[in-house]
């Protein structure tokens, strides 16, 4: 059997000739350079016409998952993350212990009230 080529093989329906540059509208627009703390690069395309205050000034690096900004010189430190706090440490962080106690307290009586003792 004979290995004949097949025109349309591999290509999308309604591609167009092969080899065509001007297939589509190009927007105008403009790079916009982060630069992350390990000094990776990112480029980022924005519309030619938006505003400069519409452009962020920090993103996340896909490559290290920092913060990266603008500035090469002066990129975005870490911003340092809480760790996570449970129920207790919240409420502990309203509550004083003498107002635990006396809440403890005031639950215990209702519960025995309820219970007959």
């Amino acid at each position: 059997m004979a290995s004949g080529g097949n025109a349309i093989r591999g290509t999308r329906v309604g591609a167009g000739p092969m080899g065509e540059q001007d297939h589509g509208f190009h927007a105008d627009r403009v790079a916009v350079s982060y630069w992350d703390a390990l000094g990776n690069e990112t480029v980022r395309y924005f519309a030619a016409g938006i505003p400069d205050e519409e452009i962020p000034d920090t993103i996340d690096s896909p490559h290290s998952g920092l913060p990266a900004g603008r500035d090469q010189q002066n990129p975005p430190a870490l911003s340092k993350s809480e760790p996570y706090k449970t129920h207790l440490a919240y409420v502990k962080e309203r509550r004083t212990e003498d107002e635990a106690e006396q809440l403890l307290e005031e639950a215990l009586q209702r519960l025995r009230a309820r219970r007959g003792q």
